[in-house]
């Protein structure tokens, strides 16, 4: 009998629905756009309505279903953004949504002292990023209301509790929340203290791959899917999309998206002592992902090309970019120095004065995916020196690597092969169904044999040598 899967993944700007099937074909998938609020009495702070996803969510579940009701559903299950969580009252009501562009907690920094042992324990920084901060920054201004809280979960839980009515929440998710000690796999009493939150909020955990339980009646009625098929429990992006390619202990992974965090997974608990990195929980607990990231990165590429080239497609634009032999600007719009746990507040294009009259739109383009390379090099030169990569390769997934200029200026700058997996651009769906495959039994690696890769071998002499050297110059500059 085939087997398929629903898959939930929450994004930050966009949420998507797939169906997709044991051995990884992806029957269809729908998305729609996230809405936010903005919350006036902070200076920057964003929340969302569960009620309103939730019925985004159902839809878009229900018109794939019935695009497609020749695949009967096995299990459902979820991944999500990190750093954002749900509310839920006394009644089991999710009532509010803290996203992870949410930034209400910034103003009370300042009070939290206990900065060495909460970057030991949750492998993070003391910033307003992490739920944490979210939270007691919504109890400065709404005490009442914060008050109220009984539960919060992460989005990609919030999606099982959805569909099973039970709520737990994912050692990859837990670790996000900074109230969780990823030595010893459990909540903190003291962290919670340092944060002014009780630990009752706090929900039950669970593994990528339990079964979290039936799906409720109603709903299976209302998507016309089987009353039997089961919620299995998922995870945060991150650690299903590198899950998806197939990341094994050793192993370096770029997910290059909107952001690019570079990350290697390891068996034991790393903690630097400059804290230059961040320390997550893997999948299930059972290792550990070790994080640096760029910030922005994607997300500048496509701006410039809505901007610069709207009537022509990536492939055309990747096409003229390819005829590049020499480079007359540097651009630097990715937003993090992460080692150095500080913004890069200004970007640009930087070329010679006057304004040379050879420039053209193509060169800004060369220039912004170049940019894109060296921050991940960057980024991914902190991670070695930190836990080494001993292997000649290292892997990419997500939407960023369909450039193929990106993937050999990568590959060119690390001296390393890169290997771009078959279903990379959507690693996330394919992380979650090896997720229930794993619950299932089902052989996940059974057609490895037929599947393909793209491998970018290393140039020593290439264009982008020279220009990381000008670019780390220009950047450097601009972000004294």
């Amino acid at each position: 009998m085939e087997n398929n899967y629903l898959v939930m993944d929450m994004g930050t700007g966009n949420s998507r629905v797939a169906l997709v099937s044991a051995d990884g074909t992806i029957w269809g998938i729908h998305s729609y756009v996230n809405q936010y609020y903005a919350d006036k009495l902070y200076e920057d702070a964003q929340y969302f309505l569960p009620k309103e996803w939730e019925r985004n969510l159902v839809r878009g579940c229900r018109e794939l279903m019935e695009e497609f009701p020749g695949h009967p559903v096995k299990a459902v299950t979820s991944t999500g953004a990190r750093q954002s969580i749900v509310l839920y009252n006394a009644d089991g009501e999710a009532f509010m949504g803290l996203p992870n562009i949410d930034n209400r907690g910034r103003a009370w920094m300042n009070e939290i002292e206990d900065r060495e042992f909460i970057y030991d324990r949750t492998g993070r920084w003391v910033t307003e990023d992490f739920p944490a901060a979210k939270l007691m920054g919504y109890r400065k201004k709404y005490p009442r209301e914060f008050q109220s809280i009984a539960k919060i979960t992460s989005l990609s839980e919030w999606i099982g509790e959805v569909f099973t009515g039970k709520l737990v929440i994912e050692p990859s998710q837990a670790c996000e929340t900074q109230l969780f000690d990823i030595q010893e796999r459990k909540w903190s009493e003291r962290l919670c203290r340092d944060y002014g939150i009780s630990i009752s909020l706090l929900p039950e955990i669970a593994k990528a791959g339990d079964r979290l339980g039936t799906i409720k009646q109603e709903i299976a009625s209302e998507l016309g899917i089987s009353e039997n098929a089961e919620f299995i429990v998922g995870g945060a992006d991150t650690q299903i999309a590198v899950e998806g390619i197939g990341i094994g202990v050793g192993d370096v992974a770029v997910v290059s998206g909107t952001t690019s965090p570079v990350v290697t997974i390891t068996d034991y608990k790393y903690s630097d002592e400059q804290k230059r990195c961040w320390t997550d929980s893997n999948l299930r607990g059972e290792t550990y992902q070790i994080e640096t990231n760029p910030g922005v990165t994607g997300l500048n590429y496509q701006r410039m090309k809505e901007m610069f080239f709207p009537d022509i497609s990536y492939e055309e634009l990747e096409e003229n970019m390819a005829r590049q032999r020499e480079y007359v600007c540097t651009a630097s719009f990715s937003s993090l120095h992460f080692s150095e746990k500080r913004s890069l507040k200004k970007g640009g294009f930087v070329t010679k004065a006057p304004f040379d009259a050879a420039l053209r739109a193509v060169d800004f383009a060369w220039a912004v995916v170049a940019d894109i390379a060296c921050s991940i090099y960057v980024q991914y030169n902190s991670l070695c020196g930190m836990t080494g990569h001993k292997k000649d390769y290292l892997l990419g997934c997500a939407g960023g690597f369909r450039s193929k200029m990106l993937c050999q200026h990568l590959a060119d700058l690390t001296g390393k092969k890169l290997i771009i997996r078959e279903g990379f651009e959507q690693a996330s769906i394919h992380g979650c169904r090896k997720v229930c495959n794993r619950h299932y039994g089902i052989d996940t690696e059974e057609k490895t044999g037929d599947k393909e890769e793209k491998v970018y071998i290393p140039c020593e002499q290439s264009l982008i040598h020279a220009y990381y050297e000008e670019w780390l110059a220009n950047r450097q500059a601009l972000n004294p």
